[in-house]
C-alpha cells in the first residue's frame, strides 16, 4: 500500500513559509505550462456500472476526429482530483482516450476529501486508508473500466490499451494487465508502493500472466527504504521474458504529480517522456 512509503502530499497552508510559498508558486507555474494538452481535448464526468456499484470517473478524448488507443489511469491514494484531471487531459492531448476513475467509489464520490490534502495528518491518513481497504476487487473494476473505454466511439479497439498507476495504484496497473492480458499492451507505474513483497499475492508474481511491455519508475527514498523491490521486479520480468524498464529516479515519492510538496518538474517531465515512448512502441 502507498502509505507504507513516504507520501508527503500537499503542504498545509498554516505551515507555508514565505520562501516555501515562492518555491511552490514557481513549481506550480512550471507545472501548468508543462502539463497543458497539445491539442484540444473533450472531457466529461461519467458513471460506470461495476459488480460493486457505480463508479464515477473522468473521461478525456482528443477533440479531433479519428480513433485512438485507450488508457486507464489509476490515481494515487488521494484519488481523482484536479491534479489527475490535468494529467488525464494532457495525455488525451497526445492522442489517447483516457479514463481516470475514482477508485474509492464504494466509499464516496470524488473528490473524496475537501480542500488541500495533508497526507501527514493522522486523521487524513486514517480516512484514505479506510477508503483503500474498501476496494474489494481491482480486477472487476479494471474489467468494467476497460469495457467502458471500449464502448467509446473514439477508442480504437484494434490497438492495445495502456494502464498506468501511481503510489497505491502501481499494483493496480499490474493487476489490470494480468486480468486483461489480451487487451493491455503497456503498463507504467510511478513511485508505486508494495510492488514486490514476500507475500503470496505480491503484484510482481502476476507478471507471468501479462503480455505487456512495462515501465516501472521508482522514487529514490522508496528505493533507499526497500532496495530489494527493484531486484525482485527485474528478476520477475527476466523470468517471464517480459520487456521492461525498471529504474530509480533521483526524486522523492510523489514527484510526478503536480501540486505535491515533492513535485520535481524536471524528473516529472523525464517520466512523462518515458511514458509516451512506451505507448508509442507498445500500443500498436
Amino acid at each position: 500500500m502507498c502509505d507504507e512509503f513516504i507520501h508527503p502530499g500537499l503542504i498545509d497552508d498554516a505551515r507555508i513559509t514565505r520562501r516555501t510559498f515562492g518555491l511552490i508558486a514557481v513549481a506550480a507555474a512550471g507545472a501548468a505550462q508543462a502539463t497543458a494538452p497539445k491539442v484540444e481535448v473533450d472531457e466529461k464526468d461519467v458513471l460506470i456500472k461495476t459488480p460493486d456499484g457505480t463508479a464515477d470517473a473522468a473521461l478525456f478524448t482528443p477533440a479531433k476526429a479519428g480513433t485512438y488507443p485507450a488508457v486507464l489511469m489509476w490515481p494515487d491514494i488521494m484519488g481523482l482530483r484536479p491534479a489527475f484531471r490535468d494529467m488525464g487531459r494532457r495525455l488525451a492531448g497526445e492522442g489517447y482516450v483516457v479514463l481516470v476513475p475514482n477508485p474509492f467509489y464504494r466509499s464516496k464520490k470524488a473528490p473524496v476529501l475537501d480542500g488541500p490534502i495533508n497526507f501527514s495528518d493522522p486523521k487524513t491518513r486514517e480516512i484514505l486508508t479506510g477508503y483503500r481497504k474498501a476496494i474489494t476487487s481491482v480486477p472487476n473494476d479494471a474489467k468494467a473500466f476497460l469495457a467502458f473505454l471500449d464502448t467509446q466511439p473514439k477508442t480504437n479497439k484494434r490497438r492495445k490499451a495502456g494502464v498506468q498507476g501511481y503510489c497505491m495504484s502501481g499494483p493496480f496497473a499490474i493487476q489490470t494487465a494480468a486480468t486483461l492480458s489480451d487487451r493491455i499492451g503497456a503498463v507504467a507505474t510511478f513511485h508505486g508502493g508494495g510492488m514486490a513483497t514476500k507475500d503470496p499475492d505480491s503484484p510482481h508474481l502476476l507478471i507471468p500472466k501479462t503480455k505487456a511491455r512495462f515501465l516501472i519508475v521508482q522514487a529514490q527514498n522508496d528505493d533507499a527504504k526497500d532496495p530489494e523491490t527493484k531486484v525482485l521486479l527485474k528478476e520477475a520480468f527476466a523470468a517471464a521474458k517480459r520487456p521492461a524498464t525498471v529504474e530509480v529516479y533521483p526524486a522523492d515519492h510523489g514527484w510526478t504529480v503536480p501540486g505535491s510538496q515533492v513535485y520535481d518538474a524536471a524528473q516529472a517531465e523525464r517520466a512523462w517522456s518515458a511514458l509516451l515512448q512506451l505507448y508509442r512502441v507498445a500500443l500498436t
